[in-house]
């Protein structure tokens, strides 16, 4: 077995996300299964950004959790780790509305974090 060292990858988040991450209160970040995911394993960190801006947030990934859609992940990890301010229907709607339904075919990762201090 090896190791792999701890990565850092870079990622964008609208404000309302950016805010919850900083806050401590979004736990579990939505992604779409991109192959340039596949390398994001615990012990890894994401900074993430706000589009356009240098305000940045580190957050340690603790665990990548694969689903086959979006309905999946919310049931299985819970809607309050996702979004605390939104119920299960608008966090659907939302997260629909960033990724169509092609990408969503590619499959949702939950990506459970902890703030980096």
């Amino acid at each position: 077995m090896t190791e792999t060292a701890a990565r850092l990858h870079e990622l964008n988040l609208y404000r309302r996300y950016f805010d919850l991450v900083a806050a401590g209160e979004k736990t579990i970040e939505v992604r779409v299964k991109y192959p340039r995911l596949a390398d994001l394993h615990a012990g890894d960190v994401i900074r993430f950004r706000i589009k356009g801006t240098e305000e940045t947030v580190d957050a340690a990934v603790k665990r990548v959790t694969e689903y086959p859609n979006f309905e999946a992940l919310l049931d299985s990890e819970g809607p309050s780790s996702v979004n605390p301010t939104a119920s299960r229907e608008q966090q659907l709607a939302n997260i629909r509305n960033i990724y169509p339904p092609e990408k969503e075919a590619l499959g949702a990762l939950a990506i459970e974090i902890e703030l980096v201090e």
